[in-house]
Parts: structure tokens; sequence; C-alpha cells
């Protein structure tokens, strides 16, 4: 008994360890094909609105591939993060019954979705209105703003990336609603808490101003309230069904 147990424990990290190289190597190569395009890129990021204006210095020699790579990382997490996803996925189906199986694979383009979402939000409302804010400051202290393209997309990837990540809140939820591990009950009791929290993530990714704290908390805080939502609605769901197969056995 012990030696199968630890044979499928075995199996299980043999599996994993094979996910995670076919992951690294999807990474790898997307890394790859993202240095090649990153000049497209870099070139339609220039032409946006809040890139105007920016004068596109080096004020050091490895300014420019640091750009390449960070563009290169960017791309290479949109195109690793749906096969990542799908990798969880399949490690874990085999615990899962096929309807359990087959609700928890909608996960996988929400996931990525919501991802997009917190991108598209931080790019087209927070960041213009951060570089507006830090502009008017600079200009205010009589400062002559000359700017590098490294200080523009070092500040663009660092709010976009963790926007991003935080914006995945209500899937995480409802994973953990799904294998027990949070009830609606826990949430709203640690709701303080996660108030206090998501404001602290909020004013730390947001420009040192009212309006764009404002303008990130409030959808911080909505998506805190809508994973408690979604937590009640599928305890709900999963309750109805336990209840319809007792009833039907």
């Amino acid at each position: 008994m012990m030696e199968e147990k630890e044979q499928t424990v075995i199996d299980h990290l043999e599996e994993l360890r094979k996910r995670l190289i076919l992951v690294t190597v999807l990474f790898i190569g997307s890394l790859a094909v993202g240095f090649w395009f990153a000049p497209n890129l870099l070139q339609l990021l220039k032409n946006q609105p809040s890139a105007a204006g920016v004068e596109w210095n080096l004020f050091g020699y490895t300014d420019g591939i640091m750009i390449y790579l960070k563009c290169a990382f960017i791309l290479a997490i949109l195109v690793t993060l749906p096969m990542a996803l799908l990798q969880i996925w399949l490690f874990v189906k085999p615990g899962l019954t096929e309807r359990e199986a087959k609700y928890t694979m909608t996960f996988i383009p929400a996931s990525f979705l919501l991802f997009l979402v917190g991108i598209s939000f931080s790019y087209f409302i927070l960041f213009p209105m951060m570089l507006e804010f830090l502009s008017k400051i600079n200009t205010s202290i009589g400062a002559t703003e000359t700017y590098g393209i490294n200080q523009y997309f070092s500040l663009l990837f660092n709010l976009t990336i963790p926007v991003g990540a935080v914006f995945e809140l209500p899937i995480v939820i409802l994973f953990l609603t799904n294998v027990g591990i949070m009830t609606p009950e826990k949430l709203k009791r640690m709701r303080k808490v996660a108030y206090f929290i998501l404001v602290v993530v909020g004013v730390s990714i947001s420009p040192p101003d009212f309006i764009s704290d404002f303008l990130i908390i409030i959808p911080l805080l909505l998506l805190f309230e809508i994973s408690i939502f979604i937590s009640g609605w599928s305890m709900k769901r999963r309750n109805m069904k336990q209840v319809m197969n007792q009833s039907g056995s």
C-alpha cells in the first residue's frame, strides 16, 4: 500500500514536471518571438496619445536592450498565460468530476480576459493620468522634463502588470470557493482587512493624488464585492446540485 502511494506521488510529480517544462519552453520561445516583434510593439506604443511629447532619449548603453526585453516579456506573458492555465487545469482534472472539469474549464478564458481588462484599464485610463500628474509636479518645481525611453516604459510596465494581476481576484476567489477553501461568510468577515489591503495596494500602484487613488481603489473594492457575490452564487449552485442529486438517488 505504501509503495503504491509513493508511486502515485512520483507519477504526479513527474506529470507536474512535464507540464512545467512545457510551459517554460513555451515561455522561452514566446520570449524569443517577442524580442523579434518588440520594435513593432514599441512603435505602436510610441504612436499612442500618452506618448505624445515624450522624447525617446537613451541615457545608457543598456537602455535599448532592457526595453526590448521588457516588451518581449510582456508578449511572452500574454502568450504563455492561457497555456499555463490550461496545464494547471489538465493537472487537476483527474481529481475532478466530469461536471466540475467542464465547469472549471471556463476559468481559463475568463482569467485571461480579466487580465487583459486590467491591463487595458491601467494603460488607457490610469497611466495617462499618472503621466499628467507627474508632469504637473515636475513643472511646478521649475524642472525641465527630459525623459528617456527606459523611464517611460519602466513606469508603464510597472503599472500595467500589477493591475492586470489584481484583476484576477474574482477568478481566484471562485476557484477557492469551488475547492472549499473560501466561503462567502469568510469573505464578509475579512472585508475590513481586505479593504485595507486593497487600499494599500491601490495607493502603492497609483500616482500620489486623490483622483488617481480613487480611480484605482474603487475598482479594486468593486472587484472584491463582485468576488463575494460570485462566491455566494457558486455556493448556492453547488448546494442546489447536491440537493438534486440526493433527491434523484
